[in-house]
């Protein structure tokens, strides 16, 4: 049993030597990574410094020549979005002029109607009548009636004729059942 105490021991040994070599083995590799990690970015940087203003000058020309290509493009897509556009203002136009036209059309034949069931007369008989009082007017004329310049303008005429007295509508309306009433009693009586 003491022997195996004493290999025991020495496997210990020769493994934490071995292990220890190892270990500053990795240290150093480590390190040497850094070390080259850390010259890679300085060199990296000075070529930056050294052709960034070259680079940068490269990318200002390709960035004015996309800028034109991209405003042709705009350009060309702008006269397509306009002419659209009018095209589009230029339907709306026609559509609310055609609207308005036929709501003023309906709003005058609402208006007639409502003359006529008041009983105003139209243009049309207006005109037709004053065409009958000149063609009566020229008749009288040549049958020998008075001679136009004796005549009363007809303003004057109707001026100078005895006026109707005119009950308005309200007092017609309120006057009606009292005769009625009146009526009725002089039945019963």
């Amino acid at each position: 049993m003491a022997k195996f105490k004493k290999t025991a021991s020495k496997k210990t040994t020769a493994k934490a030597t071995g292990s220890q070599a190892e270990a500053e083995r990795l240290s150093k590799s480590l390190s040497e990574s850094a070390q080259q990690i850390w010259l890679a970015g300085v060199g990296a940087f000075s070529r930056a410094q050294a052709e960034g203003t070259k680079l940068f000058e490269g990318l200002v020309k390709e960035g004015m020549g996309l800028e034109q290509t991209v405003r042709k493009f705009a350009g060309g897509r702008a006269e397509v979005v306009r002419d659209a556009v009018e095209n589009r203002v230029g339907q709306a136009r026609e559509r609310a002029t055609d609207t308005w036209d036929k709501l003023e059309k309906v709003f005058e034949e609402r208006v007639q109607r409502a003359l006529v069931k008041l009983g105003v007369p139209s243009r049309e008989d207006l005109n037709d009548l004053s065409d009958r009082v000149e063609t009566l007017t020229a008749e009288l004329r040549r049958q020998g009636g008075a001679p136009a310049a004796k005549r009363k303008p007809a303003a004057k005429q109707a001026a100078k004729a005895p006026k109707v007295a005119r009950t308005p509508a309200k007092k017609v309306a309120k006057r009606a059942p009292r005769k009625a009433k009146a009526a009725a009693e002089s039945q019963d009586a």
